[in-house]
């Protein structure tokens, strides 16, 4: 049984004029575990979208999301939310870190929603990302790649099964957008994680071994106007 299997997933949303827009139209979509697989989509082609609903983020309107044999859609919204934690590590384009906290306290917090905090671990990650010395510092007071770094250590804190990985190196130049990506991936291999990263980069799909084309996966590729 792989460890992610999505079948006959469906995902539409209300658009501003009342009309009825498919996002997401996955007939079938598997993926094994410790496996690393990037899908090629662009921008309306509803990889935001699918990933948030693999995450238990937002509820499809049918079909079938198993993570580790368990049905998400069968779950109740705090259900999926505890799964999430404990399951599921998420890596934003954006980052998503607390303002408010310092580097190892948004670790630590990430962790407080899983099997709890681990401080050795936490920055146990945090050395790994090269950031031992930044521990207290705030995300204002770090650059945009340190701040990714930040990220990837908290999407593996709770030592998930499976990484989504939404454009993560979007926000980041060439050089700092190679170093994440090795970071992403040799992190999911030392903790034993399935990787689904998308992208529209073909500098960042080139580095995988498996690359899908998502609007062939996704029968109801949006148009570019809408976001997805």
């Amino acid at each position: 049984m792989p460890l992610l299997h999505v079948s006959q997933l469906k995902k539409s949303f209300l658009a501003p004029d009342g009309a009825t827009h498919a996002v997401v139209d996955v007939s079938e979509f598997a993926l094994e575990e410790k496996a690393q697989v990037a899908l090629a989509g662009e921008s309306g082609s509803g990889k935001t979208t699918l990933l948030n609903l693999i995450a238990g983020i937002l509820k499809p309107d049918s079909g079938t999301i198993r993570l580790g044999g368990e049905e998400m859609s069968a779950l109740s919204e705090p259900q999926r939310d505890r799964l999430r934690a404990t399951k599921i590590g998420y890596i934003f384009q954006t980052f998503n870190l607390l303002q408010g906290y310092t580097v190892l306290e948004n670790v630590l917090l990430g962790m407080s929603f899983g099997a709890g905090e681990d401080r050795e671990f936490a920055m146990a990650l945090l050395k790994r990302v090269g950031l031992e010395n930044r521990l207290h510092h705030q995300p204002r007071q770090l650059s945009t790649g340190q701040q990714q770094r930040v990220a990837v250590a908290r999407a593996l804190a709770n030592r998930p099964k499976l990484v989504l990985a939404d454009e993560p190196t979007g926000n980041l130049d060439h050089a700092n957008a190679r170093e994440a990506l090795a970071l992403i991936r040799e992190g999911c291999r030392e903790n034993g994680a399935a990787l689904l990263l998308v992208s529209h980069d073909r500098e960042v799909l080139a580095q995988f071994e498996t690359v899908q084309d998502l609007a062939r996966i996704n029968r109801a590729a949006a148009p570019k106007e809408v976001v997805s």
